[in-house]
């Protein structure tokens, strides 16, 4: 099968101003799980999440299948990292008590991930996946950053994208899901660090990539109509959507 990269060509960037994930949320999966053994953080990323499962896992198995997003991910104690598919992951069959997508389950062939998934967990094993979209400042940055997202770089979305604005219910899952409080994110930023957030988008590689320009720039000289100084720090938050629970 045949895996698009999205990510290798710009993955120091995307490690740099992605947001990481509440401890909450990591917390809340171990106590699902059958056991804290092993878990897997399939299309890991930068690590976000393998470095917080790391905290009540004994082991984290963390593939991609970017490179260079495997190069440049932080190295830390307990994950042990390695490029592979999503539907191939080269993990030894029944070892898994936990397997944990974030932020990418659109990406994947849904119905080999699955088989991949059965053949990598225990018994009562856990699978979690979860995702993000829209980020809420204030209605006046909102506004431009939502009008950004539609009308600027809104046509070099790719087609997976609409998994995630539905909140991963156009994925048919086939888990017995449990139900789980709400999660956000949170996060302190800048207008910098917002800028570099926007930037991090596919959609908005696509756009540079095409134009040879980058429209962040003139993003963010409309939020600094709204903003106040560069360095003021604003809240950030990211509602998650989460789907969690056992296969049928």
């Amino acid at each position: 099968m045949q895996v698009e990269d999205h990510f290798s060509g710009h993955a120091v960037q995307y490690g740099r101003s992605r947001p990481d994930y509440p401890d909450a949320l990591f917390q809340r999966l171990a106590a699902m799980s059958p056991d804290t053994s092993r878990v897997w953080d399939c299309a890991t990323g930068n690590g976000q999440a393998a470095h917080s499962l790391a905290k009540y896992f004994d082991a984290v198995f963390a593939t991609d299948v970017s490179f260079e997003q495997i190069r440049q991910a932080q190295r830390v104690g307990r994950v042990h990292r390695h490029v592979a598919a999503a539907e191939a992951s080269a993990i030894a069959d029944r070892v898994i008590d936990l397997v944990v997508v974030a932020q990418a389950l659109h990406w994947f062939d849904i119905h080999e991930f699955v088989e991949e998934v059965r053949r990598v967990l225990k018994n009562e094993g856990v699978l979690a996946a979860w995702c993000y979209s829209g980020m809420h400042i204030c209605p006046d940055v909102d506004e431009r950053i939502a009008s950004f997202y539609r009308h600027t770089v809104g046509p070099y979305w790719p087609a997976e994208r609409r998994h995630i604005e539905s909140g991963y219910r156009t994925l048919d899952l086939p888990l017995v899901e449990e139900a789980l409080p709400s999660f956000y994110i949170d996060k302190q930023w800048d207008l910098k660090q917002v800028a570099d957030y926007v930037r991090s988008w596919s959609a908005t590689r696509r756009y540079m990539r095409e134009h040879g320009n980058d429209p962040v720039d003139v993003l963010t000289e409309r939020l600094r109509e709204v903003w106040g100084r560069d360095t003021d720090k604003r809240r950030v938050s990211w509602p998650l959507v989460v789907r969690a629970g056992r296969l049928a």
